[in-house]
């Protein structure tokens, strides 16, 4: 097994890169500039062009820090020193947050997400223009026999 642990985190970025360019039908740079272009025009594609772009700039910190890493170890006769330490926590590191930037984009791509329902109704909700009022217009429906209300400043108040 001569691959190194960069191998399988760049095969992340290039399965989330096919995903993206599956969902949105076309290659990645295209994506970037029609975004760019018209950032207001696809929030999903928008969402989906910046944190793509976090992945990427976090899997390139990863990289440094394993290339970073794997040269300190090649120099390491038998116990690792704290230096060395540091950069295996800073590998650790570089993992969690290439992962978390992996999981929204994974999460941005998929319609079915939990909370994406509620948040694409949410988003519907606001482009739809309104139909009717949005308070009440007509006193509501009262039984016969039920007493009038009084008015609205005196209710429920003794008199003086």
């Amino acid at each position: 097994m001569s691959e190194g642990i960069s191998d399988d985190a760049e095969d992340v970025v290039g399965v989330l890169t096919e995903r993206i360019e599956a969902r949105f039908a076309m290659d990645i740079d295209q994506l970037k500039a029609a975004v760019a272009a018209a950032p207001t025009v696809n929030p999903d594609a928008t969402d989906a062009v910046r944190w793509y772009g976090l992945l990427v700039e976090a899997q390139s910190v990863l990289d440094c820090a394993e290339d970073d890493l794997l040269a300190a170890l090649e120099t390491q006769p038998g116990e690792v020193d704290d230096p060395t330490m540091g950069l295996a926590h800073r590998v650790n590191a570089a993992v969690t947050a290439r992962d978390g930037r992996a999981l929204v984009v994974r999460w941005l791509l998929d319609p079915d997400a939990p909370g994406k329902k509620d948040l694409a109704a949410e988003r519907l909700a606001r482009l739809r223009p309104r139909t009717g009022p949005a308070v009440q217009t007509s006193p509501p429906h009262r039984p016969a026999g039920a007493p009038a209300p009084t008015s609205a400043g005196r209710a429920g108040r003794p008199t003086r």
